[in-house]
């Protein structure tokens, strides 16, 4: 269960060639790489639902939810050599990334 304290990022990718199973492979492949960083506490890599309401935007191709203990555990995140290497080595294969991150609602 999570607790108010997790600090959740989640972040959507639209790749450059949708249609290419190469890019798509590769780009879960470096997901897959990318769960072995420590500081997540937990991951899901996901597509999109098979849902249709106006409110619902399904254009994406793969998403990454990451879970964290702190805010300081996403900032050692994002420094990883881990992460680092997935950005360098994975970033031709997307042509929009979006990012939602999100801590508790009482945080405000």
């Amino acid at each position: 269960m999570l607790s108010q304290d997790h600090f959740i990022h989640h972040v959507y990718f639209w790749l450059a060639n949708p249609e290419s199973r190469e890019d798509y492979a590769a780009l879960l492949e470096g997901l897959l790489k990318l769960k072995l960083a420590p500081s997540i506490k937990h991951y899901h890599i996901g597509v999109p639902a098979a849902t249709s309401r106006d409110v619902i935007d399904t254009t994406y191709q793969l998403s990454w939810l990451l879970v964290f203990n702190s805010k300081e555990d996403q900032d050692a995140y994002q420094v990883d050599p881990v992460h680092l290497h997935f950005v360098e080595t994975c970033k031709h294969l997307w042509k929009t990334v979006k990012v939602f991150d999100s801590v508790g609602a009482y945080h405000l």
